[in-house]
């Protein structure tokens, strides 16, 4: 359950980026311009950045100085074709690696998971009491049963994994759902698919221990 900061300022791509790595497991930002990472590299954590070389108010290389200042998140960079020089001097002020566009989904994937593997970011197993969430293979268990989930659901219950311990507001989660619901997704909706996840991985769905009502502010895990 990863945070991953998308800088790049051509909407089309990031959406298309966005989509892909929420499809995936992963928590996708987007950032458009280098004010905007700059802003958000300071203000959030994040386990890994993609960053375009060129942006419209400044470079990917003032972001990737910046991150390597503030924290240990990895850098991927993304680069036009005809830029590959530009690559090589984003590794040498601190990338961990740099992908030529257009690339491959699954290329991409790949280079994200080796350097999450690299720098050490890449837990993919989590336990919360007799619950068992491996996000790699997409499979959640209790008590070494199978749960079987809907993609909302699962979705809802990472969220929730990725802010263990945060209280997280109504509109917090309907932002992070959102973008993958394959229907129209409001604040009725979202009750009703915290009641069905609750039923799933709850003992007590009527006494909830793993996703608390936070009365007045949310839900916490």
């Amino acid at each position: 359950m990863h945070k991953i900061l998308i800088v790049e300022d051509d909407r089309s791509i990031s959406k298309n980026l966005a989509l892909l790595l929420t499809n995936e497991g992963y928590f996708p930002t987007a950032a458009f311009s280098q004010k905007e990472a700059l802003l958000k590299i300071e203000n959030e954590r994040f386990d890994l950045l993609l960053l375009d070389i060129s942006l419209p108010d400044g470079s990917g290389f003032s972001v990737c100085t910046a991150a390597k200042h503030t924290g240990d998140a990895p850098v991927i960079f993304l680069t036009a074709s005809d830029d590959e020089i530009s690559a090589v001097t984003g590794l040498e002020l601190g990338a961990d690696d740099y992908i030529i566009k257009p690339f491959r989904p699954m290329e991409l994937l790949s280079r994200i998971k080796s350097v999450l593997r690299r720098s050490g970011k890449s837990q993919a197993i989590f336990e919360i009491g007799d619950l068992k969430i491996d996000s790699i293979r997409g499979v959640v268990s209790k008590n070494g049963a199978e749960v079987f989930l809907s993609a909302l659901e699962y979705r809802l219950l990472l969220v929730f994994v990725n802010n263990k311990g945060i209280v997280l507001s109504r509109d917090k989660l309907l932002n992070e759902i959102w973008d993958i619901a394959g229907e129209f997704v409001n604040d009725n909706t979202l009750t009703v698919y915290i009641k069905r996840l609750r039923e799933k991985i709850e003992d007590d769905p009527q006494n909830p221990e793993i996703i608390k009502t936070i009365r007045g502010l949310g839900y916490k895990l």
